[in-house]
């Protein structure tokens, strides 16, 4: 085994000041690095940052998660367009609509007091109170066009076949009119 001097008289260079110094007075670092006693840092705290444990996967009182009701889409100016003279089939414009084929919706016109509303305006022969009607209408995606459905405008027409039948072509219902559930909730 190895013997070493006390080492009382001797003197040893700073790793980091580069300075002499007593032997005796240097302390290692760290990083391993040897310095006087007067230069000594300790090592930064976030570099050994303590352990994180991972995230709750529940909570002790918590709620089901909210089932948000159906509303109402508020349609533009004048959204239906009857198919042709004689035919109960309306297209309806709805731009960006979320529905699919075999809804139920039901039109309503403006907000009335108490909650309520009014009917639609009545155009092309069909009145109203038949858009408005308690039971609603199953709808089909897409713009109804020379006797069939054209797919290509799905993402704004959708059209039902009203209980009677249009007596001028073109475009109607004023405004406001909104679509929607059959019931509605709050």
């Amino acid at each position: 085994m190895a013997v070493y001097s006390k080492g009382s008289r001797a003197l040893m260079i700073s790793m980091r000041s580069g300075a002499a110094f007593p032997y005796n007075e240097m302390v290692q670092e760290w990083n391993g690095s040897w310095v006087h006693n007067s230069e000594f840092e300790v090592k930064q705290p976030q570099l050994t940052p303590r352990p994180v444990s991972a995230d709750a996967q529940a909570l002790e009182h918590a709620y089901p998660a909210r089932t948000e009701f159906e509303v109402l889409d508020l349609l533009m100016f004048n959204p239906f367009e009857t198919y042709q003279i004689g035919s109960g089939i309306v297209n309806v414009n709805l731009p960006g609509l979320k529905y699919e084929t075999g809804d139920v919706k039901r039109f309503y016109g403006a907000p009335g007091i108490a909650g309520n509303y009014n009917t639609p305006d009545n155009f092309n022969g069909i009145s109203g109170a038949i858009l408005a009607q308690a039971v609603g209408y199953a709808i089909t995606i897409g713009k109804y066009v020379s006797g069939a459905t054209d797919t290509d405008q799905s993402t704004n027409w959708f059209w039902f076949t009203a209980g009677a039948n249009a007596t001028v072509t073109g475009r109607g219902g004023g405004y406001p009119v909104n679509v929607g559930p059959v019931t509605l909730q709050s």
